[in-house]
């Protein structure tokens, strides 16, 4: 009979503690992304163009020159390799570019920034990055603005992309 009991108590003790612990997991914010994905999308001439991204946020970090430093090939935003989409044919900076699915690296400096589009889109960061597959290498002025964009975007305009992170503007002309 005793035992009866102690099985009784003990399964009720153990029903109010999972009923418990339930009840607080459902009751939990769900944690946001260090670095959530993103998507720009729009039309450039008669191109639809696609940009994939997770969009890391500065959290009162030096981004030019230290989190992101001069010189080196970067992603061109967090975890796996950002990726942009032409439907057609385009010309970035002046150059031919055929329609399809790249990878999108940055090599930043203080003065002039190289954009790449890289045949290999589907990529983890630039730790496999080989500049064989480049389809083609630009090179561009970055701007310096006044607002702060906490989280990296981009933004697909008619005149290109724009890149926009911590006080820096990139743009990118694409016809």
């Amino acid at each position: 009979m005793k035992t009866i009991q102690l099985l009784r108590r003990f399964a009720f003790g153990l029903a109010t503690l999972l009923t418990a612990s339930t009840a607080y997991a459902q009751t939990e914010a769900p944690k946001e992304k260090p670095s959530p994905a993103a998507t720009a999308s729009g039309k450039i001439g008669a191109a639809d163009v696609t940009v994939k991204y997770s969009s890391p946020a500065v959290k009162g970090r030096t981004i030019w020159g230290g989190l992101e430093p001069y010189g080196k090939v970067w992603r061109a935003g967090a975890n796996e390799a950002t990726t942009v989409e032409f439907s057609k044919p385009v010309k970035v900076e002046g150059k031919a570019l055929p329609a399809g699915k790249y990878s999108l690296f940055m090599i930043p400096t203080e003065k002039d920034w190289t954009v790449i589009f890289n045949k290999t889109a589907e990529q983890w960061g630039a730790y496999k990055y080989d500049e064989k597959q480049d389809a083609l290498r630009v090179s561009v002025k970055p701007r310096k603005i006044n607002t702060l964009t906490e989280r990296l975007a981009y933004e697909v305009t008619p005149k290109g992309l724009v890149l926009r992170w911590e006080y820096m503007e990139v743009p990118v002309a694409v016809k």
